[in-house]
């Protein structure tokens, strides 16, 4: 399935023997799905044509729609003053003189021509056929806009989780990261801490060791932040409207790298944990733009 992205411009064309008419489609990120639209007087029909059609082809984004409908040039009707014409016939044959229909129509004012309004002309069922499809295709060119910004999202987000992915087997092979490494450190430092005259009874010492070498175990993060890769490649396989829950992976990703750091004893796990983080936030920034 495709991924898509919440962005994207499309533009269409169309004409009759009357009007030439304009489609546009812009699409940035938003929570959900917003349109605004906007069509010359006398087109208003085609606002609940227009929401249901962006309804059914998109799931997030803030879209606008606008119709621009203009006559086509040199396309004009004719507009007979009449009662500029019957009073210049009046004064002829008050003078006396038979008028001729070809010397008045060149007196300036009894002819006008005029462009007439494309709103008087949205009632024809042909033309609103034909106009309706140039929004079919503007919204399918919006459609195929933002399919192709996801493709190149896709690859990013791709890119970012083999990042994470090989930072993640590099704190598993990690020697701080295993248990026998964990004891030996909390000995250690037990060791250096407590009173050489062996005060506190060793069963007790056995189990603060215990209950501190637990906390200090990565490998339930690790294990966890393998499942979020598996996670995250299994939405971009899916591909319609994975945005929501990539977003909510994100944050899960990012919650088990700062436990991560938070449990690291050692310059290496905490370079990694802080990776992973900056990693992390490169790919969250870009699922931001995903529907």
């Amino acid at each position: 399935m495709t991924v898509s992205s919440m962005t994207g411009f499309a533009r269409t064309e169309g004409e009759d023997d009357l009007i030439r008419w304009v489609w546009e489609a812009r699409s940035v990120n938003g929570k959900s799905l917003d349109a605004r639209i906007r069509v010359p007087s006398g087109w208003e029909r085609f606002d609940p044509v227009i929401r249901k059609a962006v309804q059914e082809r998109f799931k997030r984004g803030n879209l606008t729609i606008n119709l621009e409908v203009k006559p086509v040039l040199g396309k004009s009707t004719v507009r007979i003053n009449d009662a500029l014409l019957d009073d210049l016939i009046q004064r002829c044959e008050a003078f006396g003189e038979r008028p001729r229909l070809d010397m008045l129509f060149t007196v300036r004012g009894v002819v006008e021509a005029s462009e007439q309004d494309p709103g008087d002309l949205a009632s024809d069922p042909d033309r609103l056929s034909a106009v309706q499809g140039g929004l079919d295709d503007v919204l399918a060119r919006l459609s195929d806009a933002r399919a192709e910004e996801g493709a190149r999202i896709a690859a990013v987000l791709r890119d970012h989780l083999g990042e994470i992915e090989t930072l993640v087997e590099d704190a598993e092979r990690s020697e701080e990261a295993t248990p026998q490494a964990i004891r030996d450190r909390l000995w250690a430092q037990i060791s250096d801490l407590l009173p050489q005259d062996g005060a506190i009874p060793s069963e007790r010492l056995a189990q603060e060791a215990a209950i501190l070498a637990t906390k200090a175990d990565v490998r339930e993060e690790i294990d966890r932040l393998k499942a979020h890769v598996d996670a995250a490649r299994d939405l971009l396989r899916d591909g319609v409207g994975i945005g929501r829950r990539f977003d909510f992976l994100c944050q899960e990703f990012n919650r088990e790298a700062n436990t991560l750091a938070s449990k690291s004893a050692s310059l290496d796990l905490t370079r990694i944990g802080l990776n992973l983080k900056a990693v992390i936030d490169r790919l969250r920034e870009q699922v931001q733009n995903l529907e």
